[in-house]
């Protein structure tokens, strides 16, 4: 660093800040000319090996190739996306954008604000991952950025080596100039569309990721089950069993691929409760819903109910056996070539089937299953029964309807199947015995050409497996 250089920021950084800088923050510590000499030398070289390709670089390439052939011509522009303020200068943790890390095969280490861009060329297109490289030590950005700088949060990659594990070229962020005419994911329907239909069925890689995430998620459930006398203990259980999951999402892959469900007694009736503060009673049911997240960024979703006693009330034995029928109809119901829709049917009949037998229902079964005048049934089980699974836990969610759930079912699509049964506590339309009883069952399938195959069937999903399961892993 020159004398000059160091004089520039030696002054920037004493510059009195502003009322708005200070509303930001009131930590900044000026930077004697001394620290400003110190900080720029004595550092070893940093030689860098170059990374052999890493397993997803090919089929990234065959996603790349797709999509350029799809839009010969179009400067297209996928951002990673950028970190998001959690509070005050504090950010949630980094996920890049789904398509991103598809196309790029970039995942978990991927860098923010990072830009891939398909330039046209006559035959095709050039594609360039542009990043922000990690700066020089003998910058400002090394040592006083606390958002970027590699003193503070540690060693960022080189575009060398990203070029090198990715099999991409690389340029500098300050590289990207955005243009006019160009289509951007998440801002031109037509590209976001095309990427996320890219997902629907899933690559040989992906297949394999996907089953990882699962293991990943059995072990976590294993571990929930060991821990449910620890969880029953505390004010506070269904924190204990989100934690204890939270530990092996982390510990064996990179997070969790969505906020952990872990509902207990009436809270299994709320069917997206994640505020996980209440307690597990004996007697009740507690419904977990998680998946643990790979380094890769697929992402399994499971869901068990547990009696937290570890035996079923002859009730809740009732309720959560009308589910596995259920689910087990709609998997039966799978098979390459039906609409997607004819999973959900299949399980809807089940439903339908039983709230009517128990006189839940004010019509018969058939009535209920009426496509027009029906849907008494539904009360009970408001979502749908299955929905596609991969880099997010909703996959595919911008695909086209014709494409998605009224399109066929093909080889190498992964989807959930989980149905369930909901009576609120306050639900005067049920017997008071039913009523605080929530039940999902939810495992992830992998279409084949001979069939459906269930990813998660090795965690125990009958209620005599389940009692079984925690009485082996509690005794």
């Amino acid at each position: 660093m020159s004398t000059a250089e160091r004089d520039t920021i030696a002054e920037s950084t004493k510059t009195p800040v502003t009322d708005a800088e200070t509303a930001k923050t009131n930590r900044r510590q000026p930077f004697p000319q001394g620290f400003l000499d110190a900080i720029s030398t004595g550092w070893a070289e940093r030689p860098e090996s170059l990374p052999a390709s890493r397993a997803q670089a090919p089929f990234a390439a065959a996603r790349r190739a797709a999509v350029s052939a799809a839009f010969p011509g179009r400067r297209l522009v996928v951002p990673a996306g950028s970190l998001k303020q959690r509070s005050n200068d504090t950010d949630y943790p980094f996920r890049a954008h789904s398509a991103f890390a598809h196309l790029t095969g970039w995942a978990a280490d991927s860098e923010p604000d990072s830009v891939l861009v398909f330039e046209p060329v006559a035959g095709g297109h050039d594609v360039t991952l542009h990043f922000r490289e990690r700066a020089d030590r003998t910058t400002a950005e090394f040592y006083s950025d606390a958002t970027i700088g590699e003193f503070w949060i540690g060693p960022r990659p080189s575009l060398a080596g990203v070029a090198a594990d990715l099999g991409i070229a690389t340029a500098h962020l300050d590289d990207f100039a955005p243009g006019e005419d160009e289509l951007v994911v998440d801002v031109d329907e037509e590209l976001t569309r095309f990427v996320s239909e890219l997902r629907l069925a899933k690559d040989e890689f992906e297949i394999a990721e996907m089953r990882r995430a699962v293991r990943i998620t059995a072990d976590g459930f294993d571990d929930v089950v060991r821990d449910l006398p620890r969880a029953i203990a505390h004010p506070r259980g269904e924190r204990i069993v989100e934690g204890v999951f939270h530990q092996r999402a982390r510990s064996d892959g990179s997070w969790e691929g969505y906020d952990t469900i872990a509902a207990s007694g009436p809270h299994a009736c709320y069917l997206h409760w994640t505020r996980n503060d209440g307690a597990l009673i004996p007697g009740d049911l507690i419904l977990i819903d998680a998946g643990a997240e790979a380094d890769s960024l697929y992402t399994a979703d499971i869901t068990r109910t547990l009696p937290v006693s570890g035996t079923f009330t002859d009730v809740q034995r009732r309720v959560y056996d009308a589910v596995v029928e259920a689910a087990d109809a709609a998997f039966a119901a799978a098979r390459v070539g039906v609409p997607f829709r004819t999973v959900h049917e299949a399980a809807m009949a089940v439903i339908a089937a039983r709230t009517a037998e128990w006189g839940l229902l004010p019509v018969t079964a058939d009535e209920a299953l009426d496509a027009d005048r029906g849907g008494q049934h539904r009360r009970y089980m408001v979502h749908g029964t299955s929905h596609h699974l991969g880099i997010d836990v909703h996959d595919c969610a911008q695909a086209r309807r014709e494409m998605y759930y009224d399109g066929l079912i093909e080889p190498g699509m992964v989807f959930t199947i989980e149905p369930g049964l909901y009576f609120q506590i306050d639900d005067l339309t049920v017997p008071e015995e039913f009523r605080g009883i929530g039940v999902r069952i939810e495992d992830d399938i992998l279409m084949t050409e001979d069939g459906p195959v269930n990813l998660s069937a090795d965690i125990p999903r009958t209620s005599a497996d389940v009692e079984a399961w925690i009485a082996r892993l509690q005794g």
